[in-house]
């Protein structure tokens, strides 16, 4: 039996693209349902009936983020050689991507929503656990670098984690706020040259 109802009319890959690049520019709460209807081109009754609701279509937004923008700064923890290396392309990576000027500058997972008192706790809970898992691939790649003797088994593993995690926030922001490509590379230097100390190879 055919479906009931007048089929779609319109890519929903596309709309949520549009959907993402407006999240990522203005937040989940400076979004309006407005704004997002007049991006992806379609009614109200159309995105609620495709995406469920806002919260819903920021979720699915966020997630579409992930598996497809800035993927180069994950794989490039991986397929550096030490994790010194890893390290610094992890950050120069960063760098080009969040400095991109055919989209929004900076990152959805660090910009899109802060606070439970502004914004869904679903959406501060999602976007929480994905930095998380951000946290633990650096972790990881450190105590890879420790396991395989590059780095002594005193490393602080997570303490480095965090602080280039740390870095890599604060590189968003100032993306946002209009820093170029060298000044956030700037940055990677400065970042980079605390490695020896957290490293114990001073």
């Amino acid at each position: 039996m055919p479906e009931r109802g007048r089929p779609r009319t319109f890519d929903r890959t596309a709309a949520l693209r549009q959907a993402m690049e407006l999240f990522w520019a203005k937040g989940y709460e400076g979004t309006s349902i407005a704004d997002l209807t007049a991006a992806m081109a379609i009614s109200s009754p159309s995105l609620y009936a495709a995406f469920g609701s806002k919260e819903a279509l920021f979720l699915e937004a966020t997630d579409y983020y992930t598996r497809n923008e800035g993927t180069e700064i994950w794989t490039a923890l991986d397929e550096a050689p030490t994790a010194c290396q890893a390290i610094e392309n992890f950050l120069r990576q960063t760098a080009k991507a969040y400095s991109q000027s055919d989209r929004p500058q900076g990152c959805l997972i660090a910009l899109g929503a802060l606070h439970k008192d502004s914004s869904s706790g679903a959406i501060c809970d999602d976007l929480r656990r994905r930095r998380a898992e951000n946290h633990t691939a650096l972790l990881r790649r450190l105590e890879r670098g420790v396991a395989e003797g590059e780095l002594p088994t005193s490393f602080d593993s997570d303490a480095a984690a965090t602080f280039y995690a740390t870095v890599q926030h604060g590189m968003s922001i100032q993306a946002r706020d209009g820093a170029s490509r060298a000044a956030l590379l700037a940055t990677v230097a400065g970042a980079m040259a605390a490695w020896q100390g957290l490293s114990g190879t001073a």
